[in-house]
Protein backbone atom coordinates (compact mmCIF):
# COMPACT_ATOMS: atom_id res chain seq x y z
CA UNK A 1 0.00 0.00 0.00
CA UNK A 2 0.75 3.28 -0.83
CA UNK A 3 1.14 6.29 1.54
CA UNK A 4 0.93 9.62 0.79
CA UNK A 5 0.36 13.07 2.82
CA UNK A 6 1.51 16.34 4.08
CA UNK A 7 2.44 17.20 7.39
CA UNK A 8 2.74 20.52 8.95
CA UNK A 9 4.41 20.84 12.68
CA UNK A 10 3.61 23.86 14.15
CA UNK A 11 6.41 26.05 15.26
CA UNK A 12 6.46 26.58 19.18
CA UNK A 13 8.46 25.58 22.04
CA UNK A 14 7.25 23.32 25.09
CA UNK A 15 9.05 23.30 28.73
CA UNK A 16 7.35 20.60 30.44
CA UNK A 17 8.37 20.89 34.18
CA UNK A 18 6.29 20.39 37.47
CA UNK A 19 6.92 22.78 40.52
CA UNK A 20 9.39 24.79 37.85
CA UNK A 21 6.80 26.92 36.40
CA UNK A 22 7.67 30.39 38.11
CA UNK A 23 11.39 29.96 36.82
CA UNK A 24 10.74 28.97 33.15
CA UNK A 25 7.66 31.61 32.56
CA UNK A 26 10.41 33.99 33.75
CA UNK A 27 12.86 32.47 31.11
CA UNK A 28 10.47 32.32 28.12
CA UNK A 29 9.63 36.23 28.67
CA UNK A 30 13.71 37.28 28.46
CA UNK A 31 13.75 34.87 25.39
CA UNK A 32 11.68 36.59 23.20
CA UNK A 33 13.03 39.76 24.92
CA UNK A 34 9.94 41.41 26.10
CA UNK A 35 10.25 44.18 28.96
CA UNK A 36 6.21 44.69 29.55
CA UNK A 37 4.19 41.85 29.97
CA UNK A 38 0.16 42.28 30.00
CA UNK A 39 -0.40 39.34 32.19
CA UNK A 40 -4.18 37.95 31.51
CA UNK A 41 -5.45 35.80 35.01
CA UNK A 42 -9.13 35.17 35.64
CA UNK A 43 -9.28 36.55 39.61
CA UNK A 44 -9.85 33.12 40.70
CA UNK A 45 -6.97 31.67 39.50
CA UNK A 46 -4.52 35.24 41.35
CA UNK A 47 -3.07 32.66 43.96
CA UNK A 48 -1.63 30.37 40.84
CA UNK A 49 -0.77 33.50 38.85
CA UNK A 50 0.99 35.48 42.00
CA UNK A 51 4.05 33.53 42.28
CA UNK A 52 4.75 32.74 38.12
CA UNK A 53 5.09 36.45 37.76
CA UNK A 54 6.57 37.74 40.82
CA UNK A 55 9.73 37.40 38.62
CA UNK A 56 8.09 39.38 35.82
CA UNK A 57 6.20 42.60 36.96
CA UNK A 58 3.86 43.09 34.69
CA UNK A 59 2.58 46.28 32.65
CA UNK A 60 -0.70 45.25 33.66
CA UNK A 61 -2.72 42.70 35.15
CA UNK A 62 -6.10 41.82 33.20
CA UNK A 63 -8.92 39.81 34.80
CA UNK A 64 -11.84 39.68 32.78
CA UNK A 65 -11.71 36.43 31.26
CA UNK A 66 -15.24 34.97 29.92
CA UNK A 67 -16.29 31.41 28.82
CA UNK A 68 -16.21 31.36 24.58
CA UNK A 69 -14.77 34.74 24.48
CA UNK A 70 -16.84 37.25 23.79
CA UNK A 71 -16.08 40.17 21.28
CA UNK A 72 -16.64 42.91 23.65
CA UNK A 73 -14.14 40.90 26.23
CA UNK A 74 -11.67 40.56 23.44
CA UNK A 75 -12.15 44.66 23.17
CA UNK A 76 -11.84 45.79 26.09
CA UNK A 77 -8.12 43.04 26.10
CA UNK A 78 -6.84 44.90 23.55
CA UNK A 79 -7.24 48.32 24.54
CA UNK A 80 -5.33 47.71 28.14
CA UNK A 81 -2.58 45.98 26.01
CA UNK A 82 -2.25 49.41 23.83
CA UNK A 83 -2.97 51.57 26.57
CA UNK A 84 -0.03 49.99 28.55
CA UNK A 85 2.19 49.57 25.47
CA UNK A 86 2.36 46.01 26.29
CA UNK A 87 4.91 43.49 24.49
CA UNK A 88 4.54 39.70 25.32
CA UNK A 89 0.92 38.15 26.49
CA UNK A 90 1.30 35.52 29.74
CA UNK A 91 -2.02 33.73 29.47
CA UNK A 92 -2.53 32.04 33.10
CA UNK A 93 -5.52 29.37 32.91
CA UNK A 94 -7.96 27.38 31.03
CA UNK A 95 -9.13 27.43 27.68
CA UNK A 96 -11.00 31.08 28.18
CA UNK A 97 -8.25 32.57 29.30
CA UNK A 98 -5.88 31.01 26.32
CA UNK A 99 -8.44 32.39 24.31
CA UNK A 100 -8.63 35.56 25.14
CA UNK A 101 -4.67 35.94 24.49
CA UNK A 102 -5.67 34.95 21.54
CA UNK A 103 -8.23 37.53 20.48
CA UNK A 104 -5.43 39.92 21.68
CA UNK A 105 -2.71 38.43 19.15
CA UNK A 106 -4.84 37.81 16.34
CA UNK A 107 -5.06 41.60 16.19
CA UNK A 108 -1.79 43.10 17.73
CA UNK A 109 0.73 40.18 16.56
CA UNK A 110 1.96 40.02 20.01
CA UNK A 111 3.33 36.70 21.50
CA UNK A 112 1.86 34.57 23.73
CA UNK A 113 3.65 32.47 26.77
CA UNK A 114 0.94 30.08 28.01
CA UNK A 115 0.68 28.53 30.95
CA UNK A 116 -2.32 26.11 30.71
CA UNK A 117 -3.72 25.21 34.45
CA UNK A 118 -6.66 22.82 32.73
CA UNK A 119 -5.77 20.34 29.92
CA UNK A 120 -7.84 22.28 27.14
CA UNK A 121 -5.07 22.02 24.80
CA UNK A 122 -5.67 25.51 23.17
CA UNK A 123 -2.63 26.84 24.10
CA UNK A 124 -0.93 23.93 21.14
CA UNK A 125 -3.09 25.31 18.63
CA UNK A 126 -3.52 27.93 15.66
CA UNK A 127 -7.21 28.38 16.47
CA UNK A 128 -9.04 31.01 18.10
CA UNK A 129 -12.49 31.64 18.90
CA UNK A 130 -14.78 34.63 19.64
CA UNK A 131 -18.64 34.34 20.26
CA UNK A 132 -21.10 37.36 19.43
CA UNK A 133 -24.69 37.56 18.86
CA UNK A 134 -25.10 33.60 20.16
CA UNK A 135 -22.27 32.13 17.26
CA UNK A 136 -18.98 31.09 18.03
CA UNK A 137 -16.56 32.06 14.74
CA UNK A 138 -13.43 29.90 14.76
CA UNK A 139 -10.64 30.49 12.57
CA UNK A 140 -7.00 29.56 12.26
CA UNK A 141 -4.24 32.14 12.44
CA UNK A 142 0.26 32.03 12.88
CA UNK A 143 -0.24 35.11 15.37
CA UNK A 144 -2.32 33.14 17.92
CA UNK A 145 -0.17 30.42 18.52
CA UNK A 146 1.94 31.05 21.70
CA UNK A 147 5.15 31.09 21.04
CA UNK A 148 6.33 28.78 24.25
CA UNK A 149 4.47 27.17 26.28
CA UNK A 150 5.06 26.13 30.12
CA UNK A 151 3.54 23.07 31.18
CA UNK A 152 3.50 22.38 35.38
CA UNK A 153 1.59 19.60 36.23
CA UNK A 154 1.48 21.07 39.90
CA UNK A 155 -0.75 23.62 38.73
CA UNK A 156 -3.42 21.38 38.16
CA UNK A 157 -3.50 20.17 41.71
CA UNK A 158 -5.90 22.77 43.16
CA UNK A 159 -8.55 21.79 39.60
CA UNK A 160 -11.29 20.45 41.20
CA UNK A 161 -12.16 16.92 40.40
CA UNK A 162 -15.06 17.26 38.25
CA UNK A 163 -13.52 20.01 36.27
CA UNK A 164 -10.39 17.77 36.11
CA UNK A 165 -12.59 15.06 34.56
CA UNK A 166 -14.72 17.30 32.05
CA UNK A 167 -11.46 19.07 31.29
CA UNK A 168 -9.71 15.83 30.27
CA UNK A 169 -12.44 14.10 28.19
CA UNK A 170 -12.46 17.35 26.47
CA UNK A 171 -8.98 16.95 25.79
CA UNK A 172 -9.85 13.20 24.78
CA UNK A 173 -12.29 14.60 22.09
CA UNK A 174 -9.38 16.24 20.42
CA UNK A 175 -7.62 12.65 19.97
CA UNK A 176 -10.86 10.72 19.16
CA UNK A 177 -11.93 13.71 16.69
CA UNK A 178 -8.22 13.61 15.31
CA UNK A 179 -8.74 10.21 13.90
CA UNK A 180 -11.14 11.06 11.24
CA UNK A 181 -10.97 15.32 11.14
CA UNK A 182 -10.48 17.05 7.75
CA UNK A 183 -6.83 17.08 7.32
CA UNK A 184 -6.15 13.96 9.68
CA UNK A 185 -2.77 12.01 8.53
CA UNK A 186 -0.92 9.24 9.99
CA UNK A 187 0.93 11.30 11.98
CA UNK A 188 -1.85 13.07 13.86
CA UNK A 189 -3.05 9.87 14.21
CA UNK A 190 -0.05 8.60 15.90
CA UNK A 191 -0.02 11.25 18.57
CA UNK A 192 -3.82 11.03 18.80
CA UNK A 193 -3.71 7.00 19.82
CA UNK A 194 -0.80 7.90 22.19
CA UNK A 195 -3.35 10.76 24.08
CA UNK A 196 -5.64 8.07 24.48
CA UNK A 197 -3.27 5.85 26.16
CA UNK A 198 -1.98 8.53 28.24
CA UNK A 199 -5.45 10.09 29.19
CA UNK A 200 -7.42 6.67 29.79
CA UNK A 201 -4.26 5.84 32.18
CA UNK A 202 -4.05 9.14 34.04
CA UNK A 203 -7.73 10.37 34.70
CA UNK A 204 -8.41 7.54 36.75
CA UNK A 205 -5.36 8.41 38.84
CA UNK A 206 -6.42 12.11 38.90
CA UNK A 207 -9.83 10.59 40.51
CA UNK A 208 -8.34 8.25 42.51
CA UNK A 209 -5.61 10.86 44.33
CA UNK A 210 -6.57 14.28 43.35
CA UNK A 211 -3.08 15.15 45.09
CA UNK A 212 -0.50 13.12 43.01
CA UNK A 213 1.31 14.79 41.00
CA UNK A 214 1.75 11.03 38.35
CA UNK A 215 -2.09 11.25 37.29
CA UNK A 216 -1.71 14.54 36.64
CA UNK A 217 1.18 14.87 34.49
CA UNK A 218 0.05 11.91 32.56
CA UNK A 219 -2.99 13.77 32.12
CA UNK A 220 -1.12 16.94 31.10
CA UNK A 221 1.14 15.14 29.09
CA UNK A 222 -1.63 13.12 27.04
CA UNK A 223 -4.02 16.37 26.79
CA UNK A 224 -0.45 18.33 24.95
CA UNK A 225 -0.24 15.62 22.10
CA UNK A 226 -4.00 15.75 21.52
CA UNK A 227 -4.36 19.36 21.46
CA UNK A 228 -0.83 18.97 18.59
CA UNK A 229 -2.63 16.63 16.82
CA UNK A 230 -6.29 18.25 16.47
CA UNK A 231 -4.38 21.36 15.51
CA UNK A 232 -3.52 19.54 12.35
CA UNK A 233 -5.56 17.40 12.02
CA UNK A 234 -8.57 19.97 11.86
CA UNK A 235 -12.14 20.59 13.54
CA UNK A 236 -14.36 17.11 13.20
CA UNK A 237 -18.18 16.74 13.41
CA UNK A 238 -18.17 16.61 17.44
CA UNK A 239 -16.21 19.91 17.63
CA UNK A 240 -18.10 21.41 15.47
CA UNK A 241 -21.57 20.20 17.47
CA UNK A 242 -19.78 21.60 20.50
CA UNK A 243 -19.05 24.72 18.80
CA UNK A 244 -22.31 25.57 17.88
CA UNK A 245 -24.16 24.50 21.56
CA UNK A 246 -21.69 26.62 23.56
CA UNK A 247 -22.01 29.46 21.31
CA UNK A 248 -26.03 29.40 20.73
CA UNK A 249 -26.41 28.48 24.16
CA UNK A 250 -23.38 29.32 26.42
CA UNK A 251 -23.29 25.89 28.06
CA UNK A 252 -19.84 25.42 29.78
CA UNK A 253 -16.89 24.33 27.21
CA UNK A 254 -15.42 21.26 28.82
CA UNK A 255 -18.60 19.38 30.13
CA UNK A 256 -20.19 20.25 26.50
CA UNK A 257 -17.24 17.92 25.19
CA UNK A 258 -17.49 15.19 27.67
CA UNK A 259 -21.36 14.43 27.04
CA UNK A 260 -21.23 14.92 23.24
CA UNK A 261 -18.13 13.10 23.00
CA UNK A 262 -19.42 8.85 23.55
CA UNK A 263 -22.44 9.89 21.21
CA UNK A 264 -20.32 10.79 18.26
CA UNK A 265 -17.88 8.18 18.64
CA UNK A 266 -20.74 5.72 18.54
CA UNK A 267 -22.13 7.43 15.52
CA UNK A 268 -18.66 7.42 13.35
CA UNK A 269 -16.68 4.44 14.64
CA UNK A 270 -18.97 1.51 12.57
CA UNK A 271 -18.22 3.40 9.41
CA UNK A 272 -14.08 3.59 9.99
CA UNK A 273 -13.07 -0.26 11.31
CA UNK A 274 -9.55 -0.14 11.16
CA UNK A 275 -9.85 3.03 12.60
CA UNK A 276 -11.72 2.01 15.58
CA UNK A 277 -9.88 -1.24 16.27
CA UNK A 278 -6.75 1.06 16.75
CA UNK A 279 -8.84 3.05 19.00
CA UNK A 280 -10.09 -0.12 20.69
CA UNK A 281 -6.42 -1.12 21.05
CA UNK A 282 -5.41 2.23 22.57
CA UNK A 283 -8.41 2.30 25.24
CA UNK A 284 -7.33 -0.82 25.82
CA UNK A 285 -10.74 -2.87 25.57
CA UNK A 286 -12.17 -4.90 23.00
CA UNK A 287 -13.85 -1.49 21.24
CA UNK A 288 -13.45 1.97 21.09
CA UNK A 289 -17.09 3.14 22.58
CA UNK A 290 -16.52 0.26 25.01
CA UNK A 291 -12.85 1.34 25.83
CA UNK A 292 -14.85 5.28 26.31
CA UNK A 293 -17.43 3.94 28.18
CA UNK A 294 -15.26 2.25 30.58
CA UNK A 295 -13.33 5.10 31.03
CA UNK A 296 -16.33 7.25 31.65
CA UNK A 297 -17.78 5.48 34.48
CA UNK A 298 -13.93 5.07 36.23
CA UNK A 299 -13.99 8.65 36.17
CA UNK A 300 -17.96 9.95 36.67
CA UNK A 301 -17.95 11.71 33.75
CA UNK A 302 -20.71 14.45 32.92
CA UNK A 303 -23.79 12.61 31.11
CA UNK A 304 -26.25 15.09 29.87
CA UNK A 305 -26.57 17.89 28.14
CA UNK A 306 -29.55 18.77 29.88
CA UNK A 307 -27.68 19.15 32.93
CA UNK A 308 -25.92 22.04 31.63
CA UNK A 309 -28.78 24.31 30.80
CA UNK A 310 -29.77 22.91 27.27
CA UNK A 311 -33.73 22.87 26.63
CA UNK A 312 -34.74 20.10 24.63
CA UNK A 313 -36.95 23.20 22.25
CA UNK A 314 -33.36 24.15 21.52
CA UNK A 315 -32.63 21.36 19.73
CA UNK A 316 -33.75 21.61 15.87
CA UNK A 317 -32.18 25.20 16.03
CA UNK A 318 -28.71 23.56 16.78
CA UNK A 319 -29.63 20.86 14.04
CA UNK A 320 -29.88 23.43 11.43
CA UNK A 321 -26.79 25.47 12.61
CA UNK A 322 -24.56 21.99 12.85
CA UNK A 323 -26.31 20.78 9.40
CA UNK A 324 -24.60 24.03 8.16
CA UNK A 325 -21.28 23.13 9.56
CA UNK A 326 -20.89 19.80 9.48
CA UNK A 327 -17.29 18.10 7.78
CA UNK A 328 -17.82 16.86 4.11
CA UNK A 329 -15.54 13.60 4.65
CA UNK A 330 -17.05 12.88 8.10
CA UNK A 331 -16.76 9.15 8.13
CA UNK A 332 -20.58 8.46 8.74
CA UNK A 333 -22.99 10.65 6.25
CA UNK A 334 -25.02 13.42 8.36
CA UNK A 335 -28.41 14.27 7.89
CA UNK A 336 -31.30 15.97 9.69
CA UNK A 337 -32.79 12.66 11.01
CA UNK A 338 -29.60 11.15 12.60
CA UNK A 339 -28.14 14.51 13.75
CA UNK A 340 -31.09 14.98 15.59
CA UNK A 341 -31.15 11.44 17.24
CA UNK A 342 -27.38 12.14 18.23
CA UNK A 343 -28.09 15.25 19.69
CA UNK A 344 -31.16 14.09 21.77
CA UNK A 345 -29.27 11.19 23.14
CA UNK A 346 -26.73 13.75 24.54
CA UNK A 347 -29.09 16.01 25.71
CA UNK A 348 -30.93 13.02 27.90
CA UNK A 349 -27.48 10.92 28.75
CA UNK A 350 -29.00 7.70 26.74
CA UNK A 351 -25.85 4.91 27.01
CA UNK A 352 -24.32 4.43 23.52
CA UNK A 353 -23.30 0.75 23.76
Amino acid sequence: MTVTFTHEALPQRVVFASYQAAGHVADEVARLGAARPMVIAAEADRSLADPLVAAVPAAVRHTEVVMHVPTDVAERARTAAEEHDVDVLISIGGGSTTGLAKAVALTTGLPIVAVPTTYAGSEATNVWGLTEGGRKNTGVDARVLPRSVVYDASLMLSLPVPLSVASGLNALAHCVDSMWAPRTDPIDQALALEGIRALRQGLPEVVRDPQGIDGRERTLYGAYLAAVAFASAGSGLHHKICHVLGGMYNLPHAQTHAVVLPHVLAFNAPSVPDTEQRMAAAFGEPSAVQGLQRLREQVGAPRALRDYGLRETDIPAAVDAVLAAVPPNNPTPVNRENLEGLLRRAWDGRETG
